[in-house]
């Protein structure tokens, strides 16, 4: 049996041991807000929160999820060609309103790749001079849009498509640019 002494040493200890586990700011950027925006469209169309619902839902999301986010659906098995399904470990707390972060540290646990996964950072469109930017980085813009530059051989070629299609995805930036 412990003394009063030990018993609140005990305690402080677990509650070290449990602040350690918990998320950095920043930490599972992707799992975070991935499954914050899932779960805030499950409670708009007020859908009955039961594991298999959420599984349903879940597995549309990441049917419709592109770039970093489909990355996450793979890890947690929600797409087709997904190795590992750990969708549950995502669904049944869901349904039982568990935090989005806390859903994310169980998953850190199991794949700590989850974790590692960040967005991009956001070119902001208006200000920055296409022709320093890379080709990749061009391209990658058009990618982000779900466009491509069938024929585009020079830089000249990629910078020329993505003003041309700038009003379509990025209209503020494009009334915002005056080299247009």
């Amino acid at each position: 049996m412990l003394s009063p002494g030990g018993v609140s040493a005990a305690l402080l200890l677990a509650a070290v041991l449990t602040t350690s586990e918990a998320l950095k700011e920043g930490e599972c950027e992707v799992c975070v807000t991935f499954l914050g925006k899932f779960y805030g469209s499950l409670r708009e169309r007020k859908a009955d929160l039961n594991s298999g619902d959420v599984e349903k839902a879940l597995l549309e999301s990441c049917g419709a999820a592109k770039g970093k986010e489909n990355r996450f659906c793979y890890y947690i098995g929600a797409t087709s060609d997904a190795a590992t399904k750990m969708i549950n470990e995502v669904s049944k707390p869901l349904s039982y309103h568990v935090p989005v972060d806390r859903i994310c540290e169980k998953l850190k646990k199991k794949d700590s790749q989850i974790c590692e996964l960040r967005y991009d950072k956001q070119l902001d469109l208006s200000s920055v001079d296409l022709k320093k930017l890379k080709v990749k980085d061009l391209k990658k813009i058009l990618e982000e849009w779900g466009e491509s530059c069938k024929g585009c051989a020079e830089k000249s070629d990629f910078i020329r498509k993505i003003t041309e299609l700038m009003p379509k995805y990025a209209p503020a930036a494009a009334s915002a640019r005056t080299d247009l």
